[in-house]
């Protein structure tokens, strides 16, 4: 396997509420697409969201039970907190501002920004379906 990642798939609950939710946060995208590919009790739909992201990740909104059926998986219940998605930035004022952001757009801020012991400034909010976001600036490293 090759050290990269191209598709970052969010299980949702609601397609349209999370497309508009990552909308307000500036991403784009053309909308819900594959609604053509009705599932049924055993077989996933194909209704989905994508957003092109910079560098080339694809971050796609798929619905809760579809992704369970897709994966052969059982459905459960969201376990918020089980992994985080870092988005890094390039200065305190804009962790600052992507968190305001982001709880205006409706997410819940779980932990305010401030200094890690590790040399980090970063906070956390949750999406509508409890997804973990940690907003992060790191002086040592560039934001892309």
């Amino acid at each position: 396997m090759r050290a990269r990642v191209d598709v970052l798939t969010l299980a949702v609950s609601d397609l349209e509420r999370s497309l508009e939710f990552y909308r307000r946060l500036g991403l784009t995208s053309e909308g819900v697409i594959g609604t053509q590919y009705e599932g049924d009790e055993t077989t996933p739909g194909g209704a989905a969201v994508m957003f092109e992201l910079e560098g080339g990740l694809i971050l796609a909104l798929y619905g809760r039970a579809d992704l369970a059926k897709d994966g052969s998986v059982p459905l459960t219940e969201p376990r918020p907190g089980a992994f985080s998605i870092g988005h890094l930035v390039s200065s305190r004022e804009e962790v600052d501002a992507v968190l305001a952001e982001a709880e205006a757009a409706g997410a819940e801020l779980t932990d305010e920004p401030h200094d890690r012991p590790w040399g980090i400034y970063s906070g956390y909010f949750r999406d509508l379906d409890g997804h973990l976001w940690e907003v992060i600036w790191n002086p040592r490293a560039a934001a892309g």
